[in-house]
């Protein structure tokens, strides 16, 4: 059960806005509760760690938001592909999927992309369970799988996903992300000729760098060369035909061979995306035999931040018409870098605590406990000691805690406040020992 909690203000101290969405239960659900995503309830077991705070953000959709920065890079991203690959009716071949529901199935969103069953990426700490079975998509790859069985050829997929992270500017546990995929048969990729007994996609043969064991070298080659000229196009088209790239080897479960593209933005190499070769695993296991795959997956917060300057990843949750207003324009090719509205001080607090002995300590469980009761006032966490004690043999965490609104001045004694039910509701709920 959520309900509103209103902190109660110390004599002569106004808390003006400092009112957060709490459980009875420190935003957290216990065994048996009722988990409401989207209209939909599940029951909540030893796995859910989804809270009601993280829920609050299902739904938003800042993607398909009129003149939001993610719309923007949404559209250019999508007329890229719409104006590069064209029916012979001349109609796109690529159709879009932005409203696909959240909540995946563990064979969604690890099996069916060969993510092995102790990869770190399936860990508790990593993910958000609504239970044992159940998650809020990690990526939206999970969907991939399902729109190959569909009979779906050439597609993209853009949506919020979830994970577990560090709080910093540019992490935060909810972002969105656009996956690509295409297919080719075989006249797709060679064409039509009077022999096509030469032209093959696939082989009998051992797994190299280069290419999977099942696949043709040429076809590879021929796939791979149309996903680096699409991606750099795309790259390209966003920031400037002058942009310096580069590819960089990778690995992922779900690919093979696989890259990454890095651009060059104020001197620095940034890595924009990930991609590859499919594995053709997943497209049998999809009900596909007769055809060949690449992938890429890339997130838009992040081109957004360096198409458009932005610094911190909370500005993309704002309602503050400061922020939205500079980004009001109905063409999403329109060149502009963000304006910073103000840029109030920081307020910085520490905290201290002992580990619990009789339990397990997870950091994660903490910057989450933190993300709940601090909501956006919180910029960054970072863990600045870590000791034992040698005669009591207990361990010491000494976490920063950097507060700054994003859209007015925060005085020490709010602070203050929010970082106190911090300490008391770490010390009730992960068993902390705060010093």
């Amino acid at each position: 059960m959520v309900v509103l909690l209103q902190f109660r203000a110390l004599p002569g101290l106004r808390l003006t806005n400092v009112v957060r969405q709490l459980s009875t239960k420190a935003s957290r659900f216990t065994d048996g509760d009722k988990v409401v995503v989207l209209g939909r309830e599940y029951t909540a077991d030893h796995m859910t760690n989804v809270t009601p705070h993280l829920l609050s953000h299902v739904g938003r959709n800042l993607h398909l938001q009129p003149y939001h920065p993610l719309s923007h890079v949404t559209q250019r991203l999508t007329q890229h592909m719409y104006g590069r690959y064209l029916s012979p009716r001349g109609n796109p071949l690529f159709s879009i999927h932005s409203q696909l529901y959240p909540v995946v199935t563990t064979q969604q969103n690890f099996d069916s992309l060969l993510i092995p069953k102790d990869h770190v990426s399936r860990k508790k700490s990593d993910n958000f369970y609504v239970n044992e079975g159940l998650l809020l998509r990690a990526h939206t790859s999970a969907h991939q799988s399902e729109l190959i069985s569909m009979g779906f050829d050439n597609f993209l997929v853009i949506g919020d996903v979830y994970r577990r992270d560090e709080i910093d500017a540019s992490h935060y546990p909810v972002f969105h992300q656009v996956e690509g995929v295409r297919l080719c048969t075989t006249k797709e990729l060679y064409g039509t000729h009077q022999d096509m007994d030469e032209f093959q996609l696939f082989q009998s043969g051992e797994q190299t760098k280069e290419h999977q064991g099942v696949h043709c070298p040429e076809a590879v080659r021929r796939m791979e060369a149309d996903l680096k000229s699409c991606l750099l196009g795309l790259a390209t088209t966003l920031f400037g035909k002058d942009v310096e790239a580069r590819w960089v080897d990778a690995y992922f479960p779900f690919t093979h061979p696989s890259w990454e593209l890095e651009v060059q933005l104020n001197g620095a190499w940034v890595e924009m995306l990930g991609c590859g070769i499919m594995e053709q695993e997943i497209l049998v296991n999809a009900g596909v035999e007769d055809k060949i795959g690449w992938a890429f997956g890339l997130g838009l917060e992040r081109w957004a931040m360096k198409l458009y300057g932005i610094p911190d990843i909370r500005l993309f949750w704002t309602t503050d018409s400061g922020f939205l207003s500079q980004f009001k324009f109905e063409d999403p090719a329109t060149n502009v870098v963000y304006k910073s509205v103000s840029k109030y001080k920081q307020c910085i607090n520490d905290i201290s605590f002992w580990l619990p002995k009789d339990k397990d300590y997870d950091p994660a469980d903490f910057y989450d406990l933190v993300r709940s009761v601090g909501d956006s006032l919180v910029e960054q966490v970072n863990l600045v000691d870590n000791f034992t004690h040698p005669k009591k043999g207990l361990t010491s965490h000494c976490y920063r805690i950097v507060y700054r609104h994003m859209e007015r001045v925060l005085t020490q004694e709010e602070v203050n406040v929010v970082h106190q039910r911090i300490e008391q509701e770490a010390a009730s709920f992960l068993g902390v020992a705060v010093r």
